[in-house]
């Protein structure tokens, strides 16, 4: 399976089928730099820096790789892609301690079989709702807590549609690893404000158009509501 483009600058560089049946789905934004969110387990890193190659891009262009929450699926592959291109990372403050520590029960590591190195965040984002710059596009960062403490759900508005980035939204929610059912139902009422014209979920694909995606949001919200 090769990398798809979804709409003109915004691609999937890596998933389950794609890379590695660890992996989360993994988004390339090309925006003049280059933007990853998530970066997959890590056992994919090489085969992620091909996909970007495959498009057409250098990956010594990779600035910035934003991470949605701390578990490994989505995180695992970033310090070494951080140490390969100089990468900052960006992730909330409530999931950051745990990358930084290295832990393996938190990220679940251990239960992949995989070991996390300890992993520097550049920037910590510790509020409701973080702006970022590149270039001329604005990307917004929504605190959405519910499936891990500081998970975040990333959104852009390009090409006239409005682009959703909404990892793990069908759970797991385990206590464990800091999942709150209350929290997570306030996120989703967060997202399906946004009328989001395009989703990028975390493990599930792509939904578009709008119906499809309110669709998908609230079916999970009927799923798991009380």
């Amino acid at each position: 399976m090769k990398p798809v483009e979804i709409v003109k600058d915004i691609y999937l560089v890596a998933d389950s089928g794609m890379t590695d049946s660890r992996d989360c789905s993994v988004y390339l934004l090309n925006l003049g730099e280059l933007v990853l969110i998530d970066a997959g387990a890590g056992s994919s890193v090489d085969m992620i820096i091909g996909n970007i190659q495959e498009l057409g891009f250098d990956p010594a262009g990779l600035s910035t790789i934003i991470l949605t929450h701390c578990h490994i699926d989505h995180v695992g592959g970033a310090y070494e892609l951080r140490k390969r291109f100089g990468s900052r990372i960006i992730m909330h403050d409530l999931d950051a301690d745990v990358l930084e520590r290295g832990d393996n029960i938190m990220t679940g590591a251990d239960w992949y079989g995989i070991s996390l190195s300890p992993l520097p965040i550049d920037v910590k984002i510790n509020s409701q709702e973080e702006r970022l710059q590149f270039g001329e596009q604005e990307i917004i960062c929504l605190h959405t807590p519910g499936h891990s403490p500081g998970s975040m759900s990333i959104y852009l508005d390009r090409g006239g549609k409005r682009i959703l980035f909404g990892q793990d939204i069908h759970g797991p929610f385990l206590a464990e690893f800091g999942a709150n059912m209350s929290h997570w139902q306030e996120s989703m009422e967060k997202l399906l404000a946004l009328e989001a014209d395009v989703l990028c979920e975390g493990h599930f694909g792509v939904y578009q158009p709008k119906e499809r995606v309110t669709e998908y949001i609230e079916r999970y919200l009927d799923e798991y509501g009380e």
